[in-house]
């Protein structure tokens, strides 16, 4: 996790960013310290990526990268303004020892590279590019799973699509194409469907210890159908950290053995 230390919304690189609305800095960094501390009771590690001054979007450290298999990819992100984080990102996984793989093609982490099993589902649409898909799995030696998006405001795989455990997501069907939508259902037949008031909250934009599920809080929905299908949800209001179009997932980047 990376402390929303210098987060701003300086540009606008997603239909939720509007720079014309004040951010409270001091707000959102108490709303990533309750997220972080609920991790702690939890009894999960946490450890943090130093924030870097003229990077405001930093603390969505899912975007930094993917680890699983003991090798990590570094992101390469789209838009320039952050294409900087990969730098801060990779520097991290090198002192962890994990020497970082680039990659030719745009990839965005864990904001559309979901490990779920021994299965990569891979976003595309909006931000990480197709090509890089076939890029990842030869990275980590796991297989890729191409699912793309068709709505903006739902730009990263995690924002329309939660892994719950090794065998379950949950998901919105309308961010995805008719074509993705019936790949998920063939895997996952027993998947979540959310509905739009959640999804529209970034409801999804979870992290699951296969257990407990913590969401945004505003997704009472989701939360009660968690809680239906045996997990334990718990609630996190991010509500700062979601003028910038990022929500607890956003900020949290996973770290697979």
């Amino acid at each position: 996790m990376t402390p929303p230390t210098h987060f701003a919304v300086e540009y606008a690189i997603n239909p939720w960013m509007d720079t014309s609305t004040p951010v409270d800095t001091d707000l959102a960094l108490a709303q990533w310290n309750c997220l972080r501390q609920i991790y702690l009771d939890l009894g999960h590690s946490v450890e943090l990526v130093d924030p870097a001054p003229g990077l405001p979007d930093m603390v969505y450290a899912a975007n930094g990268g993917l680890i699983v298999n003991d090798r990590a990819v570094v992101a390469r992100f789209k838009f320039h303004q952050r294409a900087d984080e990969a730098r801060a990102y990779a520097d991290w996984m090198t002192a962890r020892g994990y020497p970082p793989i680039t990659t030719q093609h745009t990839n965005e982490g864990q904001g559309d590279l979901l490990v779920v099993g021994a299965t990569i589902l891979a976003g595309t649409g909006f931000r990480t590019d197709e090509a890089a898909h076939a890029e990842i799995a030869a990275a980590v030696g796991l297989p890729v799973v191409t699912l793309e998006l068709t709505d903006p405001r739902f730009y990263h795989l995690d924002t329309a699509l939660a892994v719950l455990d090794d065998t379950t997501i949950a998901y919105y069907p309308p961010a995805f194409t008719t074509a993705s939508r019936a790949r998920l259902l063939a895997l996952f037949p027993t998947a979540i469907e959310v509905a739009t008031a959640d999804a529209y909250v970034l409801g999804l934009n979870a992290v699951s210890d296969g257990r407990h599920v913590v969401h945004p809080a505003a997704a009472t929905g989701f939360a009660a159908q968690l809680r239906a299908a045996g997990f334990v949800p718990i609630g996190a209001d991010l509500s700062e950290l979601l003028k910038g179009g990022g929500s607890v997932k956003c900020c949290t980047l996973e770290v697979y053995p």
